[in-house]
């Protein structure tokens, strides 16, 4: 029996379709494989809580400041950082409008958070010198308007690079 790579990575068994896939070739295997890795990936992020997912993100950005470190804008760590979760096969949202709802008034263009992940946790980017108490604030107006949990305020401007976890009713 043929068996790659990607099976024995995530532990996929063919063993009972063995005859239909010793016919045939090795890119026919491996293409049914990442079907089924795709489908436990799946399964496998929608189980992910806030703090999973939060962990997995605060990894990316790790990575993105080692390789680039500060005094880029944001919009530049953005696109990066949602290169990555796309490559971390995370769902994500970019600058997501947050309404402002007031009894009947529903104002759409009231915020945008910079990305929302797994629609479970918000992440802000910045890069500027200082940290300001409005950016904390910032963050927990969208969590509430969003009804989300967890956000991560990023700078990534500062040395070594900022990372806070801002949680609304957790």
């Amino acid at each position: 029996m043929v068996i790659c790579e990607i099976c024995v990575k995530y532990k996929i068994t063919l063993a009972d379709k063995a005859d239909k896939y010793e016919q045939n070739s090795i890119k026919t295997i491996r293409e049914i494989c990442m079907k089924q890795v795709t489908l436990i990936t799946q399964k496998n992020i929608n189980k992910m809580t806030e703090d999973n997912i939060s962990y997995k993100v605060r990894g990316i950005i790790f990575d993105i400041y080692n390789k680039l470190g500060p005094g880029l804008y944001e919009s530049v760590y953005e696109e990066i950082l949602a290169y990555e979760l796309s490559k971390a096969n995370l769902n994500f949202t970019r600058q997501k409008a947050l309404p402002v709802i007031w009894e009947e008034i529903k104002m759409d263009h009231g915020f945008r958070a910079d990305i929302i992940v797994e629609n479970k946790v918000i992440i802000e980017i910045k890069s500027v010198e200082l940290i300001a108490n409005i950016h904390y604030k910032q963050l927990l107006t969208y969590l509430r308007l969003s009804n989300l949990k967890l956000g991560l305020l990023i700078n990534f401007n500062a040395e070594p690079v900022f990372i806070k976890r801002i949680v609304n009713n957790l």
